[in-house]
């Protein structure tokens, strides 16, 4: 996504300024209100703002990024210091020092310098947006204006370990078939470039005519050997073409849905996301935050532009006066149990709790999914390798076959 420079003034009037990610100038400006601040000037820019200093270019290639454990560590950090009572410079001087990664110790670093030039904590993390999420500093600002930022950030460090969690999982249950699919597209690549040239030289030299399937897979290797350099253009093309069109609004919200229909991975990455927003919901009503706020603060952590949609139409409805309920129904992604637990969250005026049960069940069921997604994967891929076995064992051994019959009866 694209990069944007902006202007805004926060609740204080204090002039913010800095370079946020968003898909256009509409989206920056909804994060920035969403945070309490007032956008002013909103221009496209080509860089992020960057923290290097005067580091050299090889060190900013070469050493390893900011990644989300590293927040992580830093949300129980901060929440350590905080509850004993640490003042915030002196802790955030010590958590310089003790930085693993380089590239985050000079975030820290520029954090205690605009703290002493009179920022907000918030404020100053604003200034790296690639470091922390709209959702990240949104759920600080709650802290600072509530009081209570070191019950912040042990939320925080729950929200990001629960998140990684799921990843990680996620990535464990898809790796064994990536391996496989892979392993079978390589196969095939090399069997129509080497493995049936030499076959079709052995074909030709019988000077008899070929069973149907050994003409296809001969016609198949000739195109792929003949064609090549334009079969990957038109790869490259087509990739650059797809990564183009995510980049658009329509483009990023039709994949989005797209992806909810899959079959299998759909229903998880539903779940999961859902387990997200459900998550996030509860720890931002626990905090405090309106209802309305809420909404639009979880909106951006949903990593899916067609769920996020949802859940902005969801807090359009409260702010018309409408119910959780209702709203939560008319979205259409909420299961019967789901949309009954909020109905009874809402009478009972503890949703926060309700919602944290909802995470839960999601989890449960996300956790359930991954561990048998192997188990119903298994039998497609066994389905698809026997196919291409077979397709590859007519073609090529039945002209054999056929003709050492010939052979051997005359």
């Amino acid at each position: 996504m694209p990069f944007f420079a902006y202007k805004a003034r926060s609740a204080s009037g204090e002039l913010l300024q800095g370079v946020m990610e968003g898909a256009d100038s509409g989206a920056v400006a909804n994060q920035l209100m969403a945070g309490g601040s007032t956008p002013v000037d909103i221009v496209e820019t080509k860089k992020a703002v960057t923290t290097s200093g005067d580091i050299s270019l090889w060190q900013r290639f070469s050493e390893k990024k900011v990644t989300s454990m590293d927040v992580q560590l830093f949300s129980r950090q901060m929440y350590t210091l905080l509850k004993a009572g640490v003042p915030i410079m002196r802790g955030l001087a010590g958590l310089q020092e003790s930085a693993v990664s380089p590239a985050f110790g000079r975030v820290i670093k520029d954090i205690r310098e605009s703290l002493d030039a009179g920022r907000e904590l918030s404020a100053a993390m604003a200034r790296h947006p690639a470091v922390f999420t709209p959702f990240y500093l949104s759920m600080v600002r709650v802290g600072e204006m509530t009081g209570r930022l070191d019950g912040v950030f042990l939320r925080l460090f729950d929200h990001l370990e629960f998140d990684r969690d799921m990843r990680a999982r996620v990535k464990s249950a898809t790796r064994y078939p990536t391996f496989v699919i892979v392993a079978m597209i390589l196969a095939m690549a090399v069997v129509n470039i080497f493995v049936i040239p030499q076959f079709q030289q052995v074909f030709a030299s019988f000077k008899a005519e070929l069973p149907l399937m050994t003409r296809i897979l001969i016609g198949t290797s000739s195109f792929t050997v003949n064609y090549w350099p334009a079969m990957l253009a038109v790869m490259v093309a087509g990739v650059a073409g797809f990564k183009a069109w995510l980049r658009t609004v329509p483009g990023r919200y039709n994949w989005d849905r797209l992806k909810l229909r899959f079959p299998l991975a759909g229903k998880i990455l539903l779940k999961g996301t859902m387990a997200r927003f459900a998550r996030s919901f509860a720890l931002s009503s626990s905090s405090g935050v309106p209802i309305v706020q809420a909404l639009t603060v979880v909106s951006q952590t949903v990593d899916n532009a067609y769920l996020c949609a949802r859940v902005e139409q969801m807090r359009d409805g409260v702010e018309r006066g409408e119910s959780i309920l209702r709203t939560s129904v008319a979205a259409g992604v909420f299961t019967p149990v789901v949309l009954q637990m909020i109905a009874i969250g809402e009478e009972s005026g503890s949703l926060d709790e309700l919602m944290d049960e909802i995470a839960a069940m999601y989890e449960r069921e996300v956790d359930y999914e991954l561990k048998t997604l192997s188990a119903q994967i298994e039998p497609i891929l066994i389905t698809f390798l026997g196919a291409m076995v077979l397709v590859l064992a007519l073609g090529i051994f039945l002209p054999i076959w056929d003709l050492g019959r010939v052979a051997m009866n005359k």
